[in-house]
């Protein structure tokens, strides 16, 4: 081999590690994270059954406990947004996933429901960081047009997390009980914070930047585009959060009957469908893209099938519940749809607090939903602690109403702008288009 050969090859080599290196120093330690607040979000679907024995919860008790963790995580997110642009990902994840550890080891050991409500919000608020802290490093270290497809492999890779909250913790808590559970987890949560901190590199920002980031809530909240996104965005993955965090595995034991194996391996297809629908919708979006389709048309079809999707649930239809679940717990992962419409809005100098503005509305809007459906299903009487089919039909149906009021509001001006223009042609309507021109704002 000639020296021109070793040349090429170590030039080869060198650019070879320089792709990879924010896939291995960035892109790993953030899924992980992420990887571990889907498992927390939805663990106690499965473990319902367990603290409702071992503590005598009530419906309306086991949803605020449950929800609690989206109060805490809803709270942090405009303090979060602000850190996370000024200090980075790095140091504002590391430090939150500590007190995630905390909370868990907490919730592993607590034995009074007080104890466990304050140990939730101490797990909510450690993990509040981990959606947005990643988007915020996918940000910076990859190149803007792969965003949509970055945070599907994303949030496809952390909803594994809601994968192993069903028959993998199954068969574990075969070896030990919920409390050894969330020691375990309070180890590992600790670790992945350690390595977070000592792996990934800061990115340099320059004074014109750190001028913007002053300036990111205003900005954002100051934005029609963001009060149009924000109602859909949040009742769409609120109510696919809240079903599949708790009050799917209920209805299945009160409506459908199942028992307990079955419901788990339920909860397993549809954490499978939450991580395949994230590799989806990003691919879809990612290729859509090239055709001039934007995301936002992508997010009004997600919206009107989840809407579907319940409307059959509820009405009995005769088609395998498992598939309607399956459609309700893949839109959980349109987050990479509303931040991908994000990243277009805004520049990246601000991406953490337009991240954390919406997802104030996604978790508190599976806070609200997952806690008010309980209080519903209590307005029934139980027989057995199970909750007749109607309780679920009115709850349900509440929340259906406001999904369809917020996608008319998202899409509806679109759609009359271009039916008006085809109209005055004299053309057939197009299929609907929420597509609207990139804002040519300067910040």
């Amino acid at each position: 081999m000639t020296r021109d050969d070793f040349g090429k090859l170590r030039i080869s080599l060198t650019n070879t590690v320089t792709n990879w290196r924010p896939a291995l120093l960035v892109f790993l330690p953030f899924v992980t994270g992420y990887y571990l607040s889907y498992l927390f979000r939805t663990v106690n679907a499965l473990i319902s059954a367990r603290l409702v024995s071992d503590l005598g919860l009530s419906a309306a008790d086991l949803g605020f406990l449950t929800s609690v963790y989206f109060l805490s995580f809803a709270a942090m997110q405009l303090p979060l947004g602000i850190l996370l642009d000024r200090y980075g990902p790095r140091r504002v994840q590391s430090i939150l996933l500590l007190v995630a550890a905390a909370g868990a080891a907490l919730f592993g050991a607590a034995d009074e429901f007080l104890l466990l409500v304050l140990a939730r919000a101490l797990i909510g608020l450690g993990v509040a960081g981990a959606l947005i802290a990643g988007l915020k490093a996918i940000v910076f270290w990859f190149p803007k047009e792969r965003i949509p497809l970055i945070n599907g492999f994303f949030v496809m890779l952390g909803a594994l997390g809601a994968v192993t909250a069903t028959v993998p913790t199954e068969l574990l808590l075969t070896w030990t009980d919920w409390r050894g559970l969330f020691e375990l987890l309070a180890v590992v949560t600790a670790g992945c914070a350690v390595v977070i901190f000592v792996v990934v590199p800061d990115a340099q920002k320059t004074p014109v930047q750190r001028t913007i980031e002053s300036a990111g809530f205003k900005i954002v909240f100051r934005d029609p585009r963001f009060w149009r996104l924000a109602p859909l965005s949040a009742m769409c993955i609120g109510t696919a959060w809240a079903l599949q965090g708790l009050w799917a595995a209920p209805f299945m034991a009160d409506v459908e009957g199942l028992t307990h194996p079955a419901i788990v391996r339920h909860l397993f297809v549809m954490a499978a469908a939450l991580s395949a629908g994230a590799l989806l919708l990003g691919v879809c979006s990612d290729r859509l893209r090239r055709h001039n389709v934007s995301p936002k048309i992508v997010l009004s079809t997600t919206g009107t099938v989840f809407v579907a999707a319940e409307i059959l649930l509820i009405a009995r239809v005769p088609i395998p519940s498992v598939v309607l679940w399956a459609v309700i717990a893949g839109v959980g992962a349109a987050t990479v749809l509303s931040y991908a419409i994000s990243a277009e809005y805004y520049p990246k100098e601000i991406a953490g607090q337009a991240n954390a503005a919406l997802n104030i509305f996604h978790i508190g809007g599976a806070f609200v939903f997952q806690s008010a459906i309980g209080l519903i299903l209590e307005q029934w009487p139980s027989r057995g602690g199970h909750y007749p089919l109607a309780a679920y039909e009115t709850a349900l149906g509440l929340l259906i109403s406001l999904q369809i009021a917020a996608l008319v509001w998202f899409a509806g001006r679109e759609v009359r702008a271009v039916s008006k223009i085809m109209s005055r042609l004299r053309l057939p309507s197009p299929p609907m288009d929420t597509a609207q021109p990139r804002s040519t704002n300067t910040y």
